[in-house]
């Protein structure tokens, strides 16, 4: 199927049920694969936009077997977030050297060697984290087993030895495109690279790949769909042919997506295994003793878990540093509260949820960060996060410190407000709201 002929089925979906969060699921999971992209790509050298990319491939052969509307954009999410577990595998395996890396396998000569290619994803128990991480997304159609069996191949030679008879087709066609982008460089690929590429997957039908899956890419992928990716943007091309879904999600399901993502960014340290969970928590207690409406209090929840989302783009190196921090490497830390900005700026309807998230390293003197706002352009709730976010911090465990008391982190906090650095009456609620259950 040629790439011009498919733009079509793209138009938006938007689903309404119930009277809770309305939310672009789809613009939020887009901006969360921009950032694995960047952590992924540094980690390994594989493509840039690498999920955007297998997203775009997986999407190109789902059409042409007759996917569309929520399914498709289901399946594409799944496969943009295939390696969404990667920041909390990263960290155990290549740290340990367990694992052929990435850039190296692709430069070698042999590329698609069967024996090579298994010595990387025999490392592929990422899969496993990944399926059970995109469970907390409620997805509208079945995408059980697309994330853990992405590595498995067709003769049972994968990681979980399961064999095409087994696994689904969608998780069959997210091994194709994931191995495509792994190997080939689709952004500048050429003719003749593409017709290596043909006849490389086509010799590995049913060893490696599932006839299925094969037939489907010869169908439906051109050497025009990938030229394409010199003109237009990953996310341009995913979105010329990927329903948008947007939908009304109940109080429970944006906590999933909301433990969903804080669990990914708090794996990308060891630093901070706990943190975007533990202030998210915390707002929801700060709102409720502020009397919150339920509609601000579960958006507050949201910016809480998303609030160090730019920490992913940070190198880990930096933000596992044991000892003080030099003046560059403080400066490149403090760039994740812009990035967290950048991140989440264009999804609809985050205008307050990107603000709240992005300013809570902000001070009321002048003295914080990205911008350097004074008291007078931060909000109450740009403080509340601030002070939560402090709080959160002095007092969960982390690798080189012990937690401290609530009893030590006011003193601490109470110190802040005196400096004109952060809101003194929400300090003194801070106080009240958790002092009882954290008593000194």
């Amino acid at each position: 199927m040629e790439y011009n002929k498919i733009k079509a089925v793209s138009a938006a979906v938007t689903i309404k049920a119930g009277d809770n969060m309305k939310l672009n699921l789809t613009d939020l999971l887009f901006s969360l694969s921009e950032a694995l992209d960047i952590v992924e790509h540094e980690m390994t050298g594989v493509q840039s936009a690498h999920g955007k990319h297998v997203a775009y491939l997986s999407a190109l052969m789902g059409i042409e077997n007759g996917m569309k509307g929520d399914e498709l954009a289901d399946f594409t999410c799944c496969a943009m977030l295939h390696d969404n577990a990667f920041t909390e595998y990263a960290r155990e395996e290549f740290s340990s050297g367990n694992v052929v890396d990435v850039y190296e396998l692709k430069k070698r000569a042999e590329m698609l060697n069967k024996e090579d290619y298994m010595c990387f994803i025999s490392g592929a128990r990422h899969s496993a984290a990944g399926e059970r991480n995109i469970a907390l997304i409620p997805f509208s159609t079945n995408v059980k087993n697309i994330i853990l069996y992405h590595h498995e191949n067709a003769d049972g030679t994968g990681p979980l030895k399961k064999d095409c008879s087994v696994t689904e087709l969608k998780s069959q066609i997210v091994h194709l495109a994931d191995t495509i982008d792994v190997i080939w460089n689709i952004m500048t690929v050429t003719e003749d690279d593409f017709a290596d590429m043909k006849k490389k997957i086509n010799s590995l039908s049913g060893i490696m790949f599932s006839p299925k899956s094969v037939e489907l890419f010869n169908k439906a992928i051109s050497y025009e769909s990938l030229h394409n990716f010199r003109t237009k943007s990953s996310e341009e091309m995913l979105r010329d042919i990927v329903p948008t879904v947007e939908k009304d999600y109940s109080d429970a399901e944006i906590h999933n997506i909301a433990k969903f993502f804080a669990g990914i960014v708090d794996c990308k340290s060891s630093f901070t295994r706990s943190h975007c969970i533990g202030v998210a928590q915390r707002s929801e207690a700060a709102a409720k003793y502020y009397n919150f409406p339920p509609d601000k209090a579960i958006r507050y929840y949201l910016a809480a878990a998303l609030h160090d989302m730019g920490k992913l783009v940070i190198q880990n190196d930096i933000l596992e540093k044991r000892g003080k921090l030099d003046d560059a490497e403080f400066a490149n830390v403090k760039t994740h509260a812009m990035a967290t900005r950048e991140l989440l700026r264009d999804i609809d309807g985050f205008k307050d949820i990107t603000e709240w998230a992005s300013n809570h390293h902000e001070k009321l003197d002048g003295s914080g960060y990205p911008y350097g706002k004074q008291a007078d352009e931060l909000t109450f709730e740009d403080r509340l996060m601030t002070c939560l976010d402090i709080y959160q911090a002095l007092t969960e465990p982390r690798p080189y410190k012990t937690p401290i008391s609530h009893k030590k982190a006011m003193e601490i906090m109470y110190k802040m407000a005196a400096d004109n650095k952060i809101d003194k009456n929400i300090v003194y609620d801070l106080d009240k709201i958790f002092g009882n259950k954290n008593p000194a």
